[in-house]
């Protein structure tokens, strides 16, 4: 017999559907007075009363505060419990592991950096993923077994076949057949795994220069080269994972790299990655090229340029890099036609609006579609905002989920 809690249009699944658009109204407005959201679901004063009740009770809104500013009592208003549920996520490099929590709102609540030994031989993996969580969980004054879910953020893909980690042959340690195993023992929550370029396009998506876009490339370049496909809302992964891994794509202007698996590089990484800019700059003849972590080099070198316009040598550097950009997102676009483009990441955002713009023109000439370039909104360690996102997003569907007992999907 079929559970009767889970067919469509039974008053329990009514009252479901009515509780999820309450609380995502919650999420977006802020608190809400019982008036208001009846207003805004077009449920009638009494529903709505009922509806608050049974959230209120359920432990998913707090009572918060009434309304001021207006004759007569304060309307009571209500908003969602931030300490109904918390996710976490992580952003995997080789140098560093960053961990945060956010509590159901969304509000980061705990955060922790692990700086992460160059050595294979040192630290396991499985430690560093617990240390980083449970310094950012210490931190919001909760345990790793408050945490509902997980998501990490690594460079490539696990490859759904074999469960290794492709693509990504700079990661230490996280390599082996049996880490995604070993993970799932060592912590209580349920996790998932995802390509950091990947989150960045969910953090924009979410939260940044793609919201309301379901048909988006972004393109990422800070430490490594890379890009992410949106298309009908969704990610486009690929069959292993690989989808976006435009580092290795072969382009005119370098040599033609065989064997790219074995190198971990190829020509667009080569041509247009975060490494290539220096040595660019040189060649173009400015002067003081900043020495260091080639990213932050790559960054303070474009901030300049985008700062300098009168200035030939920086002139030089952003129209050549530019067209290293545009060589590589041409064929991209000339693929998939979106109708937006994001550019991301520190060697990109740095530049700003002058690096943007001479991308934009140069795309013109290479590429027929001629979709939007936007320079990418989220700036603060968009692939660990990503990260949040993503796990909240599960969280919220199964938190928010009153159609089921309160003791169904915990874990």
């Amino acid at each position: 017999m079929a559970d009767r809690a889970a067919t469509p249009g039974t008053p329990r699944v009514l009252r479901a559907m009515n509780d999820r658009t309450a609380l995502d109204l919650l999420l977006e407005h802020g608190p809400l007075s019982r008036a208001r959201i009846g207003g805004l679901t077009g449920l009638s004063k009494p529903t709505a009363s009922q509806l608050l009740a049974r959230l209120e009770a359920a432990g998913l809104v707090l009572a918060t505060g009434t309304t001021e500013g207006r004759p007569g009592p304060g309307a009571r208003l209500y908003e969602v419990n931030p300490a109904a549920a918390y996710a976490a996520g992580l952003d995997v490099t080789p140098r560093w592991i960053r961990a945060a929590v956010a509590d159901l709102t969304g509000r980061t609540v705990g955060r922790h950096e692990l700086r992460t030994p160059v050595r294979r031989s040192a630290t396991p993996v499985v430690r560093q993923v617990t240390d980083a969580l449970d310094g950012a969980a210490g931190a919001a004054g909760l345990s790793r077994a408050d945490i509902r879910r997980l998501v990490i953020g690594t460079p490539g893909a696990f490859d759904p076949d074999t469960g290794r980690l492709r693509y990504a042959s700079h990661l230490p340690g996280w390599h082996s057949p049996t880490l995604l195993d070993e993970l799932a023992a060592a912590l209580p929550m349920p996790l998932a795994y995802e390509n950091d370029v990947n989150l960045v396009a969910v953090a924009e998506q979410r939260l940044g220069a793609a919201r309301g876009h379901g048909d988006f490339v972004l393109l990422w370049n800070q430490e490594g080269l890379g890009a992410a496909l949106v298309l009908g809302g969704r990610l486009h992964r690929g069959r292993t994972g690989g989808a976006g891994e435009v580092g290795f794509l072969p382009v005119p202007g370098t040599p033609l790299v065989r064997g790219v698996a074995r190198a971990g590089s190829g020509g667009f990484q080569q041509l247009a990655g975060s490494r290539a800019v220096p040595d660019l700059a040189r060649e173009l003849g400015v002067e003081d090229v900043p020495r260091g972590p080639y990213a932050e080099a790559a960054a303070t070198l474009l901030a300049r340029a985008a700062a300098a316009p009168d200035d030939a040598a920086h002139h030089r550097l952003l129209r050549a890099y530019a067209t290293r950009l545009a060589t590589g997102l041409a064929s991209l676009v000339s693929v998939l036609d979106p109708a937006l483009v994001v550019l991301s990441g520190t060697a990109l955002t740095s530049g700003g609006e002058p690096l943007r713009a001479l991308v934009r023109a140069e795309l013109e000439e290479l590429a027929a579609p001629r979709p939007r370039l936007v320079l990418g909104g989220v700036r603060e360690h968009p692939v660990l905002r990503g990260a949040l996102e993503s796990a909240l997003a599960t969280t919220r569907d199964e938190v928010f989920d009153t159609s089921r007992p309160a003791s169904e999907g915990k874990t």
